[in-house]
């Protein structure tokens, strides 16, 4: 295959995964929202949703991947994560029930969205789970704002470009909003989002941050984060597993558990049989996983 089409090709790939993972899932009903509101932060009318009840434990944040919202990308995890937790699910610019505003979709800016709506909800220590776009979001605010951060879950993210298969985003500028319009991503902006018509300018704001604004994570500074951190990606991620053990390795992973010092505060998940897109549609795989990650005590080995 031309590697100017992969691109292409991986979208079109997606969106059949993901229409037939959508349609043929039979997990738990939908949870039942505490909270459907919108907070103004920088310039923005930012959109998000709680679920559960405060605990002794922090509230777990999750921060959706590109094109997508809170119900794409969680509807199948949030109904068991919010049992035991407060869950706060938000939807960066352009996304979902947040409308566009007049800047470029930057990854340091959704970071910074993102903090200052936590602060609004007075969050002064959260656990996040990012997936994919989500994921660099979360990393960002691991390092700028490292005493908000107790534990970090990066799902099927990476640190620069080279996390990805070579030449997948050669083609980017050939992907057209049309060829996602069967796609859930597509159906679910179309119903939740504000000016439904706003998709294009989706899709354009999505390409123009992957093509020129893609985040890239210094190794020296990912070394320097404290946060305990589960790295995730599928066997057949758009993320290299080499990439993802590069990751595991910097925070601290790759090491011999066996020894007075106990485990790493580094976890690494690769699940079976599972692409970028389904990733987060495999709740047999994650939710034994991400709870249990989080529960745990830190462990001595940084």
């Amino acid at each position: 295959m031309n590697l100017r089409t992969t691109f292409v090709a991986a979208a079109l790939a997606a969106t059949a995964l993901l229409s037939g993972c959508s349609a043929a899932a039979e997990g738990p009903a939908p949870a039942p929202a505490t909270t459907r509101a919108y907070a103004d932060v920088n310039g923005l009318h930012m959109y998000y949703e709680m679920y559960g009840t405060a605990t002794a434990q922090p509230p777990l944040v999750l921060l959706h991947g590109a094109l997508s919202g809170i119900g794409t990308d969680f509807g199948q995890l949030i109904p068991e994560l919010s049992k035991t937790r407060q869950v706060i699910a938000i939807e960066q610019q352009a996304h979902g029930r947040t409308a566009d505003i007049d800047r470029p979709l930057r990854t340091p800016q959704m970071a910074e969205d993102t903090v200052a709506l936590l602060h609004q909800l007075g969050v002064q220590r959260a656990d996040i789970f990012g997936y994919s776009m989500g994921a660099g979001v979360a990393l960002e605010i691991s390092l700028k704002h490292p005493e908000l951060v107790r534990k970090q879950v990066l799902a099927a993210g990476g640190l620069d470009a080279d996390a990805m298969h070579p030449g997948l985003l050669d083609g980017l500028a050939e992907l057209r909003p049309d060829m996602l319009h069967s796609s859930p991503f597509y159906t679910d902006y179309m119903k939740n989002a504000p000016h439904p018509e706003d998709f294009p300018r989706l899709v354009a704001r999505v390409k123009d941050h992957d093509q020129n604004a893609l985040p890239t994570f210094a190794a020296a500074a990912v070394r320097r984060i404290t946060a305990p951190t589960l790295t995730v990606i599928g066997d057949s991620d758009i993320i290299r597993p080499e990439h993802a053990v590069e990751m595991f390795r910097l925070f601290g992973g790759g090491i011999m558990g066996d020894t007075p010092a106990g485990l790493p505060n580094a976890q690494l998940a690769i699940l079976p049989g599972t692409s970028h897109v389904t990733l987060v549609h495999r709740p047999e795989l994650l939710l034994p996983i991400i709870p249990a990650f989080l529960d745990a005590p830190a462990e001595g080995v940084r």
